[in-house]
C-alpha cells in the first residue's frame, strides 16, 4: 500500500537483488547504477566481463552494492549458471533488467540468415530465456517479481531513417511477449512491464551519432527536439519495478520525447 504522506519510500529498493543484461554499458549501466542508488543489490551481466566488472567497480566505488558476471544470453546453461549463482550468493532475485540487445542494420532483400538469426537470438529468444529463468524462480519463492524488458519505439513503428527489419521485428515481438507473460504470471504476483526507449546515445547507435548531419535528421523527428541520454530512460524502469507501479502489468512504456505521438 502507498504510503500518501511518504511516496517517495514506494521507490527504494533496499536489499532487493536485480539482474541487469547487457548491463555493462549505455543504457544497462545507467540502469544498474540508479538500482543500486536505490538500494537495490545489482548483478551487471554482460558478455563483456572486464566492461562489466569496471562497470561494476565504478558503481561499488560511489557506494552501490553490486557484483559482475559474464553471461551469454543466447546461451540457456550460461542463464541457468548465473542466475543459480545469484540465488546461491543472495538468497532471493525479485527483478530482471532485460535489457540485452544489438541491431544489424541492412535491407530486408540483404540481410544475411544469419545476421536475422544473431538479431533474433539475442533480441528476443534471450528476453525470453531470461524472463523464464527468473520466473522459474520468483515462482519457487514466492516473489512479488518484476521484470521490465527492453522494447523501443520500433516496437510500435516501422519507421526512422534506415532499414533495421530484424530489429523492428524483435523489438515489435518483445511487446506482445511482455503481454504474453504479464498475464500468465499474473496469479504468481509477478509483475512484466516493458519500456520502449526512442534513439538514445548509447554504443547501439554510435555509428549514426557520429555524423551530424543524421543527428540533426533524427531530432527533427523528436517533438522534444533531441535524441535522449541513458539517464532519460532510468526513471521509467525505477518506476516500473517500484511498488508505485504495483498495479502495472502487462504494460510497454515508451520514453520517447513525443516520437509515437505523432
Amino acid at each position: 500500500m502507498l504510503d500518501l504522506m511518504n511516496p517517495l519510500a514506494a521507490f527504494r529498493l533496499d536489499g532487493e537483488v536485480a539482474i541487469v543484461t547487457g548491463g555493462a554499458n549505455g543504457l544497462g549501466r545507467a540502469i544498474g547504477t540508479a538500482l543500486a542508488g536505490a538500494g537495490a543489490i545489482v548483478v551487471l551481466a554482460d558478455h563483456d566481463a572486464p566492461a562489466a566488472r569496471a562497470a561494476a567497480e565504478e558503481i561499488a566505488l560511489a557506494g552501490g552494492r553490486v557484483e559482475a558476471r559474464a553471461l551469454d544470453v543466447t546461451d540457456e546453461q550460461a542463464i541457468i549458471h548465473v542466475f543459480e549463482a545469484v540465488i546461491a550468493a543472495h538468497g532471493r532475485l525479485d527483478m530482471l533488467i532485460n535489457n540485452a540487445g544489438i541491431a544489424i542494420r541492412q535491407p530486408a532483400i540483404e540481410l544475411e540468415l544469419d545476421d536475422w538469426h544473431r538479431v533474433l537470438d539475442v533480441n528476443l529468444t534471450g528476453v525470453f530465456l531470461c524472463a523464464r529463468h527468473a520466473a522459474r524462480h520468483m515462482i519457487a519463492a514466492g516473489t512479488a517479481g518484476r521484470i521490465v524488458n527492453m522494447a523501443s519505439i520500433m516496437s510500435f513503428s516501422g519507421g526512422g531513417l534506415y532499414p533495421n527489419i530484424s530489429y523492428q521485428s524483435t523489438k515489435g515481438a518483445v511487446l506482445n511477449l511482455t503481454r504474453a507473460l504479464a498475464v500468465e504470471w499474473a496469479p504468481h504476483n509477478i509483475r512484466v512491464n516493458a519500456v520502449a526507449p526512442t534513439w538514445t546515445r548509447t554504443r547501439l547507435i554510435a555509428g549514426m551519432t557520429q555524423n551530424p548531419e543524421i543527428v540533426a535528421a533524427l531530432e527533427s523527428m523528436m517533438p522534444l527536439g533531441r535524441l535522449a541520454d541513458p539517464e532519460d530512460i532510468v526513471g521509467a524502469v525505477l518506476f516500473l519495478v517500484s511498488r508505485a507501479a504495483a498495479m502495472v502489468t502487462g504494460h510497454t512504456l515508451p520514453v520517447d520525447g513525443g516520437f509515437l505521438a505523432q
